[in-house]
């Protein structure tokens, strides 16, 4: 099965639409499925009081509202538009979160065909109501969640009129960069079995080791933040991938679904021409006179495994030779 790669630019445009291209280029490059952006309006989403996120303050100017980071980082419909045009060209597709009500209306004007519900929004009943309504596939991520928001998020979207199998939902943890130890990649696992729908990973760690063990645990999406340079300026950029990495973690992946296979536990066709090499036969361990009966002194096994199979040990035990053998001959019955 296929991992639909979401390659999260995000804010790492800064505003810029020079960067937020290159950006797409970048995605494109490294094979994702979609390059994914933010979409939203300051004065909708955040008042102007709000204080930003610990690490936003280590990124950006502390200075600065979380309300004033946010406006210097929105896109307009133009933009929007553009993006959208310019990643038609470079055959990726376009996605985005839409972070308020408004924004949401704004993608499906756009022709957005699914949703991302962001972690911050997973108890948002309105939000929740509004989307589930529009009946299109949702990807839904969990950071700072319980099972029981997932739950009553889930409840609603449905109640709203959406098909639970159209709803994948993500794992994540919203510190940016994620420690390891506060990754718990089982809790992916949990999800899927706890109310049965798709489920994916939403990464915030440093490096790709964990996105692909997620995809090894059968997470069926993986989102990733990038940027064209950690060093630049702006909230997310320093828990971002850069351009080498993020294909390597593509690489990777796509690795990883051919490697799981299909379960079937049989010899693969590039290991069947080993199997007279690697396994054994009953030889001969010394001379062995005609009528000689055979025992386990003057038996042996070894290779190669073209001869009768070890497992037949006993079935061999007592028998009479059935002409001469040398030491090391295959035996024959």
């Amino acid at each position: 099965m296929k991992t639909l790669i979401i390659a999260e630019a995000g804010v790492n445009h800064n505003g810029d639409m020079a960067t937020a291209k290159a950006l797409i280029d970048v995605a494109a490059e490294a094979g994702a499925d979609l390059v994914k952006f933010q979409t939203f309006k300051a004065d909708r989403l955040v008042t102007t009081q709000a204080k930003k996120a610990e690490y936003q303050n280590y990124t950006t100017d502390t200075n600065e509202s979380q309300h004033g980071m946010i406006r210097r980082l929105e896109l307009t419909r133009e933009m929007h538009q553009a993006l959208i045009a310019y990643s038609q060209e470079r055959s990726i597709g376009f996605f985005s979160t839409g972070f308020d009500l408004e924004s949401i209306d704004l993608l499906v004007e756009l022709g957005l065909d699914r949703f991302k519900i962001p972690s911050g929004e997973i108890t948002n009943l309105p939000y929740l109501r509004h989307i589930g309504r529009y009946g299109k596939p949702i990807i839904l991520s969990t950071g700072m969640a319980t099972l029981a928001e997932i739950e009553a998020a889930l409840e609603v979207l449905e109640q709203a009129g959406m098909c639970r199998d159209l709803i994948t939902v993500l794992h994540c943890n919203t510190e940016y960069p994620t420690p390891i130890t506060d990754v718990n990649l089982r809790a992916m696992v949990t999800i899927r079995q706890a109310f049965g729908v798709a489920v994916g990973y939403s990464d915030h760690t440093l490096g790709i080791e964990v996105p692909i063990a997620a995809v090894a645990l059968g997470a069926t999406v993986i989102e990733k933040h990038f940027t064209l340079d950690r060093t630049l300026p702006g909230p997310d950029h320093r828990a971002s991938l850069e351009p080498e990495e993020l294909k390597a973690m593509v690489t990777a992946i796509r690795n990883i679904e051919q490697a799981m296979g299909n379960g079937r536990k049989w010899p693969s066709p590039s290991e069947a021409k080993n199997k007279p090499i690697a396994r054994k036969s009953i030889v001969a361990a010394s001379s062995i006179k005609a009528g000689e009966i055979f025992t386990a002194s003057n038996l042996a096994v070894k290779r190669p495994g073209t001869g009768i199979s070890p497992m037949g040990w006993d079935e061999v035990l007592g028998r009479k030779a059935i002409r001469n053998f040398e030491p090391d001959e295959l035996i024959e019955l």
